[in-house]
């Protein structure tokens, strides 16, 4: 992959809206149940996305031909992942979170492997060893010594679970299957004179978000059943759900896509690493704490480690 500067910009992005999501996703435990948000996150974000696909729902007959990835992709990106981290984050910090994220590189490298016959090259094994490097500079907060003081608690397995199943939604969104690409990819007409076309960037994403709502709306639906919380409505909820249905949701998935196609699924993983450190200085922010060097250091540590495993 030779990185340019837009391929940069594009995969750094996510990381930045998906740091803002742990973060706002940690501040409303107590606000709104956790799969309770992830489904009325998702809802708000399919209608946002409906008047730019809504020409795909015309098909049916294309959806059912594919209705088994395209329910696999969605709930994998969409319900699981998502739903899996809001619950982490009411036991667990969003730091914690998205460091445990970071260890994103590996899982990807380990999928590719096993399930795509990519075998990682020297540079990517290398990167990986300094993105975590200073992912560990995090969790040590600049003192080696306090990571042996470390806790995990539930919530952190949850997130290792989320990881797992968005590297292998990353491998099927580079590599998909032959009813999807080329001739035996899905078409639609605009209008009945209008020649066939394949689907756009939000159709697809449209189709995944609806496959990703019916694992959202069930989780939340027995969410409910189980004696959750009411919401606790208020202007700051209405922002807060806005916020995750637009930036996290609509543009970091869009950005991550074409990340995805240009350089790969193990590549932009590297860029997930910057996660942490977003958390990190979001948190600082919202709590009226300024960054600490140890920040710098890993930020630099995580570039470093990006730059390495995109050589070729």
């Amino acid at each position: 992959m030779h990185l340019t500067p837009k391929t940069a910009l594009l995969m750094s992005l996510p990381p930045l809206l998906w740091a803002g999501n742990a973060v706002l996703g940690r501040m409303a435990v107590g606000s709104v149940p956790p799969l309770t948000l992830n489904a009325m996150r998702w809802l708000l974000a399919f209608l946002l996305l409906l008047p730019l696909g809504w020409r795909v729902l015309r098909t049916p007959r294309e959806l059912l031909a594919r209705w088994r990835h395209l329910l696999l992709l969605g709930t994998l990106g969409v319900g699981l992942y998502n739903a899996l981290q809001y619950l982490a984050l009411v036991s667990s910090t969003p730091i914690n979170v998205t460091i445990i994220a970071a260890s994103m590189p590996v899982w990807m490298l380990a999928v590719g492997a096993l399930c795509y016959g990519v075998r990682p090259r020297r540079n990517q094994m290398a990167g990986a060893v300094l993105s975590l490097t200073g992912v560990t500079l995090v969790i040590a907060r600049g003192e080696l010594a306090s990571l042996s003081r470390l806790q995990f608690v539930a919530g952190d397995l949850y997130i290792v679970v989320a990881i797992i199943g968005w590297s292998f939604y990353s491998w099927m969104l580079a590599h998909p299957p032959a009813h999807l690409r080329g001739e035996g990819r899905p078409l639609l007409r605009e209008t009945p004179t209008a020649a066939p076309r394949g689907w756009n960037w939000a159709e697809m994403l449209l189709v995944q978000v609806l496959a990703g709502l019916a694992f959202a709306g069930g989780a939340a639906a027995l969410e409910q059943a189980a004696g959750a919380s009411p919401i606790r409505w208020s202007g700051w909820v209405l922002a807060m759900l806005a916020f995750v249905a637009i930036g996290p949701s609509l543009i970091a998935y869009r950005c991550w896509s074409l990340g995805v196609a240009l350089a790969g699924p193990t590549a932009a993983s590297f860029f997930n690493n910057l996660t942490p450190v977003f958390a990190a200085l979001l948190s600082a922010a919202l709590l009226g704490e300024p960054p600490r060097p140890y920040h710098a250091g890993a930020f630099a540590l995580i570039v470093a480690g990006i730059v390495v495993s995109s050589r070729r």
